[in-house]
């Protein structure tokens, strides 16, 4: 199900257990069986900006992490469930060619399902993007109990 023709909007307080300013997702794109893509607003006032108003770049792991979040709180919903508290276990080869996110920037955060079994243990392949072109990437290991 895309987000754009859910009967009611995605906001990613109803997805994700995380409450500003620790949430750090603007809004949902796309959400689906197979993905869920969020948008972020580097905000160069906000408490993790830098000297220039950047997001320094390993912040993009969490950016990755929220985005898997909203995708699991998404097919919570859709069984009528609450999303939940789930687990960031490692990150595999995060490549960020530059060392931070520059303010004003908006970001696309996608999370591909790479792997998801009955025990809560999935695998997600994670890219971020600005004007479609790839500035991060990474795959997350994630644990959520059952």
């Amino acid at each position: 199900m895309n987000a754009a023709n859910s009967p009611s909007p995605l906001i990613p307080e109803d997805l994700v257990v995380h409450r500003r300013p620790m949430l750090l997702l603007d809004t949902i794109q796309d959400v689906s069986e197979a993905r869920c893509i969020a948008r972020v607003e580097v905000d160069p006032g906000a408490w993790y900006a830098d000297a220039q108003g950047a997001m320094p770049g390993w912040f993009g792991i969490e950016l990755m992490a929220q985005t898997v979040s909203a995708y699991s709180g998404y097919q919570k919903r859709l069984q009528g469930q609450e999303p939940r508290v789930g687990f960031l276990l490692g990150s595999l080869k995060y490549e960020l060619p530059q060392q931070a996110f520059p303010g004003g920037q908006t970001l696309e955060v996608e999370a591909k399902l790479h792997f998801l079994d009955e025990t809560g243990l999935s695998a997600f392949r994670c890219e971020i993007r600005h004007q479609g072109h790839r500035v991060a990437c990474a795959m997350l290991k994630t644990f959520e109990p059952v």
